[in-house]
């Protein structure tokens, strides 16, 4: 896709936000930014130029011994 302004990748994360235009209610990066600090983690948005985003979740490994599954 075409990507976001600068400007939009810095109010991305803000609850109800949404670059003029664009459908959709303004959440789902609000919410994913918030679960990844609720983990410890965080979301980066970077413009990929010439177009597009790069979008990174990031969240730390755990620690301590495998337990085994879930």
């Amino acid at each position: 896709g075409p990507g976001m302004p600068e400007e939009a990748l810095k109010e991305a994360g803000r609850p109800f936000f949404r670059a003029s235009g664009k459908p959709g209610e303004g959440l789902g990066l609000s919410v994913a930014q918030k679960v990844a600090e609720a983990h410890g983690g965080r979301l980066e948005l970077l413009a990929n130029r010439p177009s597009g985003l790069v979008a990174r979740l990031r969240l730390p490994l755990p620690t301590g011994g495998a337990s085994g599954p879930p």
